[in-house]
């Protein structure tokens, strides 16, 4: 084999290398992402405050905790929030993912709750928050701890 040749052979088998590469690159990815397990966590804490200012018609002499109430578990949904869209990043240029879940929508309450019934949601959603932190790990984990002890709080020892 001449030089020649010992040359045109490692061209091609760049060009090979570079074409495979590029070809991968540009496959799409059909498997969907698996939804974050917080969304559900988000939509219970904006449920829980919009019951909580609901609450507040039917038992007006409790509207300052029913209040903490629902700042606490609007709080909740934000931080919540700020974890998943940290979870999924920003790209270079500040666009977010096209797989970035939205949101929910604001939850609105058509029936004055009653305190008991807010009770028993936030008992609920403590233990789901704490079912669930024992599945994840870190700062999540952590979140979805203090989040549950703050439930336990709410319907334990505001709403008793």
């Amino acid at each position: 084999m001449n030089r020649r040749s010992a040359l045109r052979l490692a061209g091609g088998g760049a060009l090979a290398v570079a074409a495979v590469g590029a070809t991968a690159a540009c496959a799409k990815n059909e498997a969907p992402a698996a939804p974050d397990p917080l969304l559900a966590q988000e939509t219970s804490a904006l449920t829980d405050a919009a019951a909580a200012k609901a609450a507040i018609a039917t038992a007006p002499d409790r509207a300052g905790v029913l209040q903490t109430i629902a700042d606490q578990r609007t709080a909740h949904a934000q931080a919540l929030r700020t974890e998943i869209d940290r979870a999924i990043g920003v790209y270079g240029d500040g666009t977010t993912p096209s797989r970035r879940t939205p949101p929910p929508t604001a939850i609105a309450v058509t029936t004055p709750a009653t305190v008991a019934a807010l009770r028993t949601q936030l008992s609920a959603a403590q233990r789901s928050s704490a079912d669930l932190s024992a599945t994840l790990s870190g700062y999540r984990a952590g979140l979805l701890a203090s989040i549950s002890a703050c439930c336990a709080t709410h319907a334990g020892v505001l709403l008793a």
